[in-house]
């Protein structure tokens, strides 16, 4: 059913089934919009206007009250014209008002909503006035609306081939509906014979244009939209159909006229039939009261046999008085007036009614005692289907073998069965009630049900006993059951613990212990005489632990308890704790002897360390020393090249005697690695260390003495005095802001700077591709000495460079810009371009530079 239809007062619960049924399905709702439109529309233009957005167009609430004007013939208040949004929500709230004062309720539907545009809202209103105002008064046969308007077409269409309407929209998809209705009531207008099934495209088109066309129903629909869907909009059908209703209002009419006139007809046939069915009926009485004998009063008939259905036959049915059959203005034959068929039937009815009382006592009695028959049979075959096997499962010895939780599982099932067995004493007696009231009735088979009530009471009083015994039974079992749980927890309890300390001491004392130091192994063995002087109250513990198991086994000998299993709470047994003991027993000695070994090993392992670090804590020291005066030798110039030379020659020989003791050192060392000590607490030297200084002692001292001999041959083959080379060395040294006897790009630029140096970053690439050929990033004191000595030596004068450019240009007095460009380094060519006076000579050309003017400045700023 449609969530719109229904009384008056209650047809429009329309927010959640708008939302539901419409706007799900994209389809439906642009059907809707064209439907509502054009409903709107056909009546909007009797006020010589209509809506083109239905959303937009009533948001003001102007057109929405003449709306509701047209299609009710009334007068609503007095719109509001101003365009402000308080002015459009007070129209739209008279026209809601409206719609509220004619029995409709408006669920969620409010002025701002329409005034906001909000399509669902506007459409969920028109859908309530089209109902209200179009679908909800149609009537037909007793039923109004939906399904008056359904109904409608059901009866208009039911002629017609093909046509089945059952529905407001996949009955009307093929379009012979639409045509139906039309055809049915203007024939002339469609060749209803000549329209197909299969073509719903059509047929839509046809009926919507002949509609549009003959009978002022404008086009609500596209036969496209509705062929396209699956299931088209149920309200757009429905709005368009009932446009074809209102349409044919006045051949409604007339059909309402000709069943008027049928159901008189009816009435006048119906009285004819029962005049002629008094007739029979009254000669039917008469001949009757003539064949039975007045009175009826005959004696009691015999004994019937036990509940032997007996079946009442009296005279015909009565359940029409004579009176009923006809009314005094109606003629009858003779003998058959009312007067005379109330004669014989009453008759009739004195005779019937002493044999009727008899029949109806002794039905009673009979039917008494067959009610109580059956509900005995029925209510013993219950008990006994009841007690069938009880006897068995309480005389079941299933508690012997139980666990103490099965056991409870028994208690509560056994209180159960003893709650069903007390339920059924009341059954027992209600039987034993039957039993005796049969028997005061004098029923016919009173012994056999006397015999089957004693047996059920035998049976009730047997199962009583056996319940009464299996319930001690169980008792007693779950209390020496509880008593061995409560042991078994307490084993458990105290056994899992004291397990868990034999295992973590047997995992102890079988460890392989590394040790690496005396204080090591004295710990452990101090550990180890502690755990020692905790085996007496293990012992103990043992003891009482295996004192609970003895306990749980005497309870079950004395009472004969049959142990359905092991303890719940463990799997841990006596046999294990005592093997385990055993065990750490077996190891403890075991144990003592390896701390005995690992401690004699450490002692001398610490011997061995002490002997090492006193060795190397005496050479490392004495390595740093000599490493330290080496290079104060190479940095400070104390006396000639030659005297430092003689002074680094003798430090070479004391070195190089100091190698027996870096070879004893070294025996040490093979001794430590062979008894795998890996640390020395005693010295901060390694072996490794000590072979890294001699080494680096050694090669520090050769090259030492290399570079003093190569300053020696540098000095004698550049002619370098004494007081320069010390000069050379100052500022190196001064610069060698590390004193790593090298000094990095950065302070070799400061000392050029510093020795009156004037360049920029390219001359410095330049001269440290010179003395840093490797690109290394730092410069030697020798390459200082070699560039120092080759600068002091190499010095240009200015006829020379003036020489120099006469070359380039050809011995020509001056020089162009493309031959420096050609001759000299980019950059370089570019310095002397920049800074070249144009030649002014007689013999000048354009672009001539002047390179003597040039030479002469450029050695004036090198000797500045």
């Amino acid at each position: 059913m449609d969530p719109y239809d229904g009384d008056e007062n209650d047809y429009m619960p329309q927010e959640d089934d708008w939302d539901r049924d419409m706007l799900l399905d994209p389809a439906w709702e642009k059907q809707q919009r064209k439907t509502f439109t054009a409903w709107c529309n056909s009546h909007l233009r009797k006020a010589g206007t209509q809506i083109e957005n239905i959303e937009e167009d009533f948001r003001d609430g102007l057109k929405l009250m003449l709306l509701l004007e047209v299609i009710s013939g009334e007068r609503l208040a007095k719109p509001e014209r101003g365009k402000m949004r308080v002015h459009k929500i007070s129209n739209v709230n008279k026209a809601l008002h409206y719609i509220t004062s004619k029995g409709v309720k408006l669920v969620s539907i409010g002025a701002e909503e329409i005034v906001d545009g909000n399509a669902k809202m506007t459409l969920g209103m028109i859908w309530t006035i089209i109902l209200r105002f179009a679908i909800q008064d149609i009537s037909v046969e007793e039923t109004s609306a939906k399904e008056g308007l359904l109904l409608w077409c059901q009866r208009k269409t039911a002629p017609y081939k093909n046509v089945n309407i059952q529905n407001f929209h996949i009955s009307w998809k093929d379009g012979l509906g639409f045509c139906a209705l039309i055809h049915r009531h203007r024939p002339e207008l469609i060749d209803y014979g000549k329209l197909r099934k299969d073509d719903p495209m059509t047929n839509l088109n046809t009926a919507f244009d002949v509609a549009e066309k003959y009978l002022d129903i404008p086009k609500m629909l596209d036969a496209e939209d509705i062929v396209g869907t699956a299931r088209p909009d149920e309200k757009a059908i429905m709005t368009y159909v009932s446009s074809f209703y209102h349409a044919f209002s006045g051949a409604q009419k007339a059909e309402t006229a000709a069943n008027r006139i049928c159901k008189v007809l009816a009435v006048n046939q119906e009285n004819e039939q029962l005049m002629e069915d008094y007739e029979k009926l009254a000669s039917d009485v008469s001949t009757l009261s003539l064949l039975c004998p007045p009175p009826l009063n005959v004696p009691a008939p015999p004994s019937l046999p036990p509940l032997c259905p007996i079946s009442l036959h009296p005279s015909p049915p009565s359940s029409t008085s004579p009176e009923d059959c006809c009314s005094d203005s109606v003629e009858t034959s003779p003998g058959h007036t009312t007067q005379d068929v109330s004669n014989a039937w009453g008759g009739l009815e004195g005779a019937e009614k002493g044999y009727e009382e008899w029949l109806l006592n002794e039905i009673r009695r009979l039917e008494r005692l067959d009610h109580l028959a059956e509900k005995f049979r029925q209510k013993a075959a219950t008990h006994e289907a009841w007690t069938e096997g009880k006897e068995e499962m309480l005389q079941a010895r299933d508690f012997e073998t139980a666990s103490l939780s099965e056991i409870k599982a028994l208690l509560k099932k056994h209180e159960a069965f003893e709650s069903d067995l007390a339920a059924h004493q009341d059954r027992v007696e209600q039987i034993a009630a039957i039993a005796q009231e049969l028997n005061e009735l004098d029923y016919y088979d009173s012994p056999s049900v006397n015999s089957r009530c004693q047996r059920i009471c035998d049976r009730w009083d047997a199962l009583g006993a056996l319940t009464q015994k299996r319930s001690e039974a169980l008792q007693r079992t779950e209390k020496l059951l509880e008593t061995i749980d409560q042991l078994y927890l307490e084993f458990a309890k105290r056994a899992a613990p004291f397990n868990n300390w034999m295992e973590g001491a047997m995992e102890d004392l079988q460890d392989t212990f590394i040790v690496h130091t005396i204080e090591e192994i004295q710990g452990l063995s101090t550990a180890h005489e502690q755990f020692k002087a905790t085996l007496p109250d293990a012992d103990k513990e043992r003891g009482a632990i295996l004192g609970i198991h003895n306990e749980i086994a005497k309870i079950v000998a004395t009472y004969h308890v049959n142990m359905a299993g092991t303890n719940p709470y463990t799997t841990i047994n006596p046999q294990d704790i005592n093997a385990k003991w055993d065990k750490v027993r077996q190891l403890v000695p075991q144990r003592d002897q390896a701390l005995i070994e690992e401690h004699a090993r450490q002692q001398n392992n610490e011997r061995l360390r002490r002997q090492f670090a006193n060795q190397a804590n005496v050479i490392g020291p004495w390595i740093q020393t000599k490493m330290e005066e080496i290079g104060r030798i190479s940095i400070e110039m104390h006396g000639t090249l030659e005297d430092q030379l003689t002074h680094l020659r003798q430090y070479e020989k004391n070195i190089v005697n100091y190698k027996p003791k870096i070879d004893q050192l070294e025996g040490d060392h093979q001794l430590i690695q062979e008894a795998l000590i890996f640390d020395n607490k005693h010295t901060n030297y390694t072996m490794e260390h000590i072979r890294v200084g001699w080494e680096q002692l050694l090669t520090t001292i050769a090259r030492t003495i290399n570079e003093i001999e190569n300053q020696i041959l540098t000095r004698d083959a550049k002619g370098i005095s004494q007081d320069q080379m010390n000069e050379f060395r100052a500022s190196f040294n001064h610069f060698d802001r590390k004193k790593t006897g090298m000094m990095e790009a950065e302070d070799f630029k400061t000392c050029l700077i510093s020795l009156g140096y004037n360049m920029g970053e390219a001359e410095f690439s330049r001269i440290m591709s010179i003395v840093d050929p490797n690109r290394v990033g730092v410069v030697t004191f020798q390459a200082f000495i070699d560039f120092m000595s080759r600068e002091t030596a190499d010095t240009d004068t200015a006829d020379q460079v003036m020489a120099s450019f006469k070359v380039l240009a050809g011995d020509k007095n001056f020089i162009m810009a493309d031959e420096l460009r050609r001759e000299l380094p980019p950059d370089q060519a570019e310095y002397c371009i920049a800074r070249m006076a144009p030649y002014s000579g007689t013999d000048a050309v354009p672009g001539a530079l002047d390179y003597m003017s040039f030479s002469t400045a450029l050695y004036g700023e090198s000797d500045l």
